[in-house]
């Protein structure tokens, strides 16, 4: 999937106007349909099934809140096949209604801006559930996996969860993200795909628990780790391409600690520096070619990663100094270029300067739990955003510079820090 970008001068873009709110739609039984017919044929092509548990509790036309793991494009699909013929809205990334506006409103998109305080996407929900009479779909997770385990929920869900007070079903995948996981360039393996649907919470059981209570309930369900899942059931990848990109999510070497020359190519990840190579086999293990494997397993590299920018980060040697190329949104019609600049995230937060001085954006690290970053992003590059309400800046580091697991690491990391300090 592509979106539209086009060339503006910073200025003007600021000048453009800002799209105005409208309130979600409720979908069309012909559009409910449609989506999932056109779903079918992914779903066929991975041999899907899904199971139910207590969904008989959930009345036919009662509203829900419904809350999926997020591991590729083929969850909406999954979603769509799954919770037909009942009506539901999809929260959705904002930049999904770049150049598509009219489209994404009717199939019943509400649009939000990742990792940025959002007061109006609870209203829309609450509008949904009460005057549409219509169901919701949250990804929580709001991003997809790198490593193949679950991402930062925010701490508000519970908050929400209370607000809302409606049912709450819970649909979990299994093989998503091992047929297309984000690092490898959308490149599909032969995996097959099923998911459960399962009815976690009642409106008296919302009532009855704390916002605390209700996180921690939703941190356990959100507790997953999809290369474990592919070895204990014995799931076979074979593609020669399984490894092809790896290096985005394992950058830095725990060999001889080098960042930034590890590379991932067909079924090998090797690192640049020392040479030390690593066979990512079929069954989702890592074997070292010579040696001892430091890691056998892609989550606890990638854990040790987030130890690494922590201690850089306490040390006060953690530094992110980038050149970038600059992307703009200030409203859906589309995605403007602006020209380069410099990205610098530190412990003191994220500065973007570009357009020779006349963009200067400071973010500090409280502003957001996570980052959104992206592998490929609309098939442009690898990509860093940050911004407001107002504007989004997309920005897209040089190619070959593995810096975007590791600037959403840090990004999680300053954040925790800075609540462990107030």
């Amino acid at each position: 999937m592509k979106i539209k970008i086009k060339e503006k001068a910073y200025e003007d873009v600021l000048a453009c106007p800002v799209g105005r709110h409208r309130s979600p739609v409720r979908p069309l039984r012909i559009f409910r349909f449609l989506l999932k017919v056109l779903s079918m044929p992914d779903l066929k092509a991975t041999g899907f099934s899904h199971r139910e548990y207590g969904m008989e509790r959930l009345g036919e036309k009662e509203p829900c809140l419904i809350l999926m793991n997020h591991s590729s494009f083929i969850d909406l699909k999954i979603a769509a096949a799954v919770l037909y013929p009942r009506p539901f809205n999809t929260v959705c990334t904002s930049d999904g209604f770049v150049g598509k506006n009219r489209l994404m409103r009717v199939i019943g998109c509400i649009p939000t801006k990742k990792f940025v305080t959002d007061m109006v996407l609870v209203r829309d929900m609450m509008y949904a559930l009460k005057n549409l009479g219509s169901s919701v779909l949250m990804f929580p997770e709001a991003s997809y996996s790198f490593d193949g385990t679950a991402t930062p929920l925010p701490d508000s869900m519970g908050k929400c969860l209370k607000i809302l007070g409606v049912p709450v079903v819970m649909i979990r995948t299994y093989g998503a993200f091992a047929r297309d996981p984000l690092y490898n360039n959308l490149k599909l393996r032969r995996v097959k795909v099923s998911a459960d649907v399962e009815y976690l919470l009642s409106p008296e059981d919302i009532k009855k628990k704390s916002a605390k209570e209700l996180n921690e309930i939703l941190r356990e369900q959100f507790t997953f780790d999809n290369f474990r899942w592919q070895q204990e059931n014995h799931v076979r990848v074979a593609e020669a391409f399984r490894a092809d990109c790896l290096n985005r999510v394992l950058y830095k070497c725990p060999h001889c600690r080098t960042e930034g020359k590890m590379r991932g190519a067909g079924t090998r990840l090797s690192c640049g520096n020392c040479g030390k190579e690593y066979e990512l086999t079929e069954y989702g293990y890592l074997e070292a070619v010579d040696g001892e494997a430091e890691f056998t397993h892609v989550p606890d590299w990638y854990r040790w990663e987030r130890e690494e920018v922590r201690r850089e980060l306490e040390e006060g040697t953690y530094c992110l100094d980038i050149a970038v190329d600059i992307c703009m949104m200030v409203n859906t019609k589309s995605i403007f270029r602006v020209g380069k600049g410099r990205l610098r995230h530190t412990g003191e937060g994220f500065h973007l300067i570009g357009c020779e001085g006349r963009l200067d954006y400071v973010q500090k690290p409280a502003a957001s739990y996570s980052l959104y970053s992206d592998y490929y992003w609309y098939e442009v590059g690898d990509m860093i955003c940050i911004g407001n309400t107002d504007v989004l800046y997309y920005c897209f580091p040089e190619a070959g510079r593995d810096v975007v697991a590791k600037t959403r690491l840090a990004a999680e990391e300053l954040y925790k820090m800075g609540k462990q300090n107030r």
